[in-house]
């Protein structure tokens, strides 16, 4: 049975991850930040399955300790301070977390066992003010946010590693991925959260910033298999995981709105409050290198997957609410 120490478990990508890896037969090790707040509920139908660990990223000491004691084969490394507008208030604790805590991982496993398998999660954000289309892994970098100045030391520093030391570390430049898990403050949350509540009458507005910004999204549980894929690899390399197509916000307003049978029009209010103060405006990636090398494919189409956010987060605040939700339907409607 292999062990895999999973940074970041709680979050999104971390729940997906070690349902995966479960499933593959893996002892799964948690890594979580002690907080005064219940923050497992990604992972609450996992508890029993899982070994949950406090450990703060930013300790060297405890990091090194963490690894010492638990001897994982691979290590995944998800933890960080993600949300990019966060980033802008923030930059200090971003760029401590996002960034240069991954050197703690990495020399964890330098001192310890250089044979242990390293995972860094690297982010299209890195692209930033992006050079060409599509984005590829040669592609060069211009983040626009602290958050993706972290990513990128983060990523160029798992690089270093594996040339300097022969650790068999890599980077998986993942695009935008989400899911009903996704925390409600990222903008795909925002607009299947709105949607359902505007359809129950719950709200009737809601305010977005950059209409106009395009982004390539996928399913997250398509995502992580990816990472697991990489460190199967006989030679550490760094991969583009992207779905290949490219979405603007007013298509994702469209087509979660549309879906409950509601115009979106009407209910958006453009609010300058969320624009960016230096905004992304494309992202776009080219994943042939991973279709190639790995055999990665998603499975889950852009359409396909705002409709599974809507359709839970309908019922999810009907639940709230206390309103009855017809979940028979190929469409989520209200019960008359």
């Amino acid at each position: 049975m292999k062990t895999a120490l999973i940074t970041g478990i709680t979050g999104q990508d971390g729940s997906y991850l070690a349902e995966f890896l479960l499933s593959r037969g893996y002892r799964v090790v948690g890594l979580r930040r002690r907080t005064s707040t219940d923050n497992c509920w990604r992972i609450a139908h996992l508890l029993d399955q899982v070994e949950l660990v406090d450990c703060d990223i930013t300790d060297q000491a405890g990091v090194i300790r963490t690894v010492e004691k638990t001897e994982p084969d691979e290590i995944y490394n998800l933890a960080a301070q993600s949300f990019v507008p966060t980033s802008f208030h923030e930059p200090f604790a971003t760029g401590t977390v996002t960034g240069l805590s991954v050197v703690n991982l990495l020399e964890a496993v330098r001192i310890l066992n250089p044979g242990i398998r390293f995972y860094q999660a690297s982010s299209s954000e890195m692209f930033g003010a992006v050079r060409e289309s599509p984005q590829r892994e040669t592609t060069p970098f211009h983040p626009r946010s602290p958050y993706g100045v972290a990513k990128l030391y983060g990523h160029w520093i798992t690089v270093n590693y594996r040339e300097s030391y022969g650790i068999h570390a890599c980077s998986g430049i993942l695009f935008n991925h989400e899911s009903p898990r996704r925390g409600p403050e990222f903008v795909t949350r925002k607009v299947s959260i709105a949607a359902a509540r505007i359809k129950l009458g719950l709200q009737a507005k809601v305010p977005i910033g950059n209409l106009k910004a395009s982004r390539d999204w996928g399913f997250a549980g398509d995502y992580v298999r990816a990472m697991w894929l990489m460190l199967q690899q006989e030679d550490p390399r760094d991969f583009v995981v992207a779905t290949g197509e490219s979405h603007t916000i007013e298509e994702l307003l469209e087509t979660a709105f549309s879906f409950l049978g509601l115009d979106w029009r009407s209910h958006v209010v453009q609010d300058p409050r969320f624009f960016r103060p230096s905004e992304v405006d494309f992202l776009l990636g080219d994943a042939t290198k991973a279709r190639e090398k790995l055999g990665w494919e998603p499975t889950v189409t852009f359409e396909e997957l705002v409709r599974m956010m809507v359709r839970a987060d309908l019922k999810d605040q009907a639940e709230k609410a206390g309103i009855p939700v017809n979940q028979s339907l190929t469409l989520p409607e209200l019960v008359p």
